[in-house]
């Protein structure tokens, strides 16, 4: 027990991933599932080489997508300002992985370093008959195509603790006294052991697994295509997305459910957002309607707000009449440091942010009617930003 009276802090949680606001997540899947033209649907470009043969991608494209948020588009409507930014999820088209890609296999040895530089995954699945689309494996099976990639993911993970392994045992060995940093190199050949056993005698992604902060820096040390978070996007035909129904879906989600329950799971239509891209905004809504799909028929924005959670990324704002800007901090940043997002002298010379929650000014509708109802704060180096949060930095000279 703690001594009476005593205040007992809680251990910050460490994230999996890297410790960075500019992420990036990467689209994966098997060749000839659509990822390219979603890429091109997402990003509103051509930059995305789709095409009906494998490997028409390989170079990485990267393109920055805009995060919708009603909060932001309130926010643009209050001030008015002379310019709009809003949050931004960069997105990476990556080709087609087929299996023994982590032997080298097609492109496999450079699909997986371009997977590995990302920060997360959205999986593309193919769950869509065309007999003009061709299929690498010869016919279309998205629960064999995720376990494709689930296991050559899973492989190069295992190739590389099993490196990982030999250099902190190496390393351990050169430890042979009682400090402290001795100790921790023998440590780390524990935990490598455990992320190991995990790959391969569990049978699980890193992700799924219960770590302590301490195994999470090891983890995040050896950068494991495992440990990144998946969305999984399942391309239907047009027809399947808008009835809702899809022989496959149910088992795509036993899938999932067995493999790596709790990740997220998106049904949507390249077909579908290949036509609504071409289309105004009236023209949107009024397909949607006519498609029995309420005002929006679109599930990017879904998608793009997905992605953008699961990095485990939130948003400030920063407002007035000349901008209104949304800016892309890890959650649990702290002040200083989600204010030197903007500028790194108002990190260093930090003095204080005055900050009010996104529901107060919506609520009391001006700045001042904030300030009158005592909801504006003085906030110190200590203060952990929360999502929606509108900031002003004081910064000294």
């Amino acid at each position: 027990m703690p001594p009476k009276g005593k205040k007992v802090e809680e251990t910050k949680r460490v994230i999996l991933g890297r410790p960075s606001n500019n992420l990036q997540i990467g689209i994966v899947g098997v060749p000839n599932v659509g990822k390219s033209s979603f890429f091109n649907t997402l990003s509103q470009t051509d930059l995305g080489k789709a095409a009906n043969f494998p490997y028409a991608t390989i170079d990485p494209e990267e393109a920055r997508i805009p995060v919708p948020d009603e909060r932001f588009d309130w926010l643009c409507s209050l001030y008015k300002p002379k310019s709009e930014v809003p949050a931004f999820l960069t997105c990476v088209d990556i080709a087609g992985l087929t299996a023994g890609a982590s032997t080298g296999a097609g492109l496999g040895n450079a699909f997986l370093s371009h997977v590995r530089s990302v920060d997360g995954i959205f999986q593309v699945v193919r769950a869509f008959d065309d007999a003009e689309v061709i299929h690498v494996e010869g016919d279309v099976d998205p629960c064999r195509d995720m376990q494709i990639i689930s296991t050559e993911l899973r492989l190069k993970d295992i190739e590389w603790v099993e490196k990982g392994l030999e250099l902190a045992k190496k390393n351990a060995r050169s430890a042979g006294g009682v400090s402290l940093a001795d100790k921790a190199k023998k440590e780390e050949v524990a935990i490598v052991e455990k992320i190991l056993k995990h790959l391969t005698e569990d049978d699980k992604d890193v992700r799924k697994g219960n770590w302590s902060n301490k195994e999470v820096d090891v983890i995040n040390g050896l950068n494991l295509l495992t440990a990144k978070p998946i969305t999984y996007l399942v391309n239907l035909s047009e027809r399947d997305f808008v009835r809702k129904k899809n022989k496959w879906l149910p088992k795509i989600k036993a899938w999932i459910d067995e493999n790596n329950p709790g990740d997220n799971l998106i049904p949507f239509s390249v077909a579908l957002e290949e036509r609504l891209v071409r289309m105004s905004d009236e023209e949107k809504v009024a397909e949607a309607e006519t498609l029995g799909l309420g005002k929006n028929a679109s599930a990017l924005g879904k998608i793009t707000t997905s992605g953008y959670t699961s990095l485990e990324l939130i948003r400030y704002f920063t407002c007035g009449p000349d901008e209104v800007r949304a800016w892309t901090v890890r959650k649990g940043i702290k002040a200083p440091q989600a204010a030197g997002v903007i500028h790194s002298d108002f990190e260093n010379k930090f003095i204080c942010g005055e900050i009010m929650a996104y529901a107060d000014l919506k609520e009391y509708g001006t700045e001042a009617g904030v300030k009158a109802a005592g909801k504006l704060r003085q906030q110190g180096k200590p203060y952990e930003i929360v999502d929606g949060d509108i900031c002003y930095w004081k910064a000294g000279q």
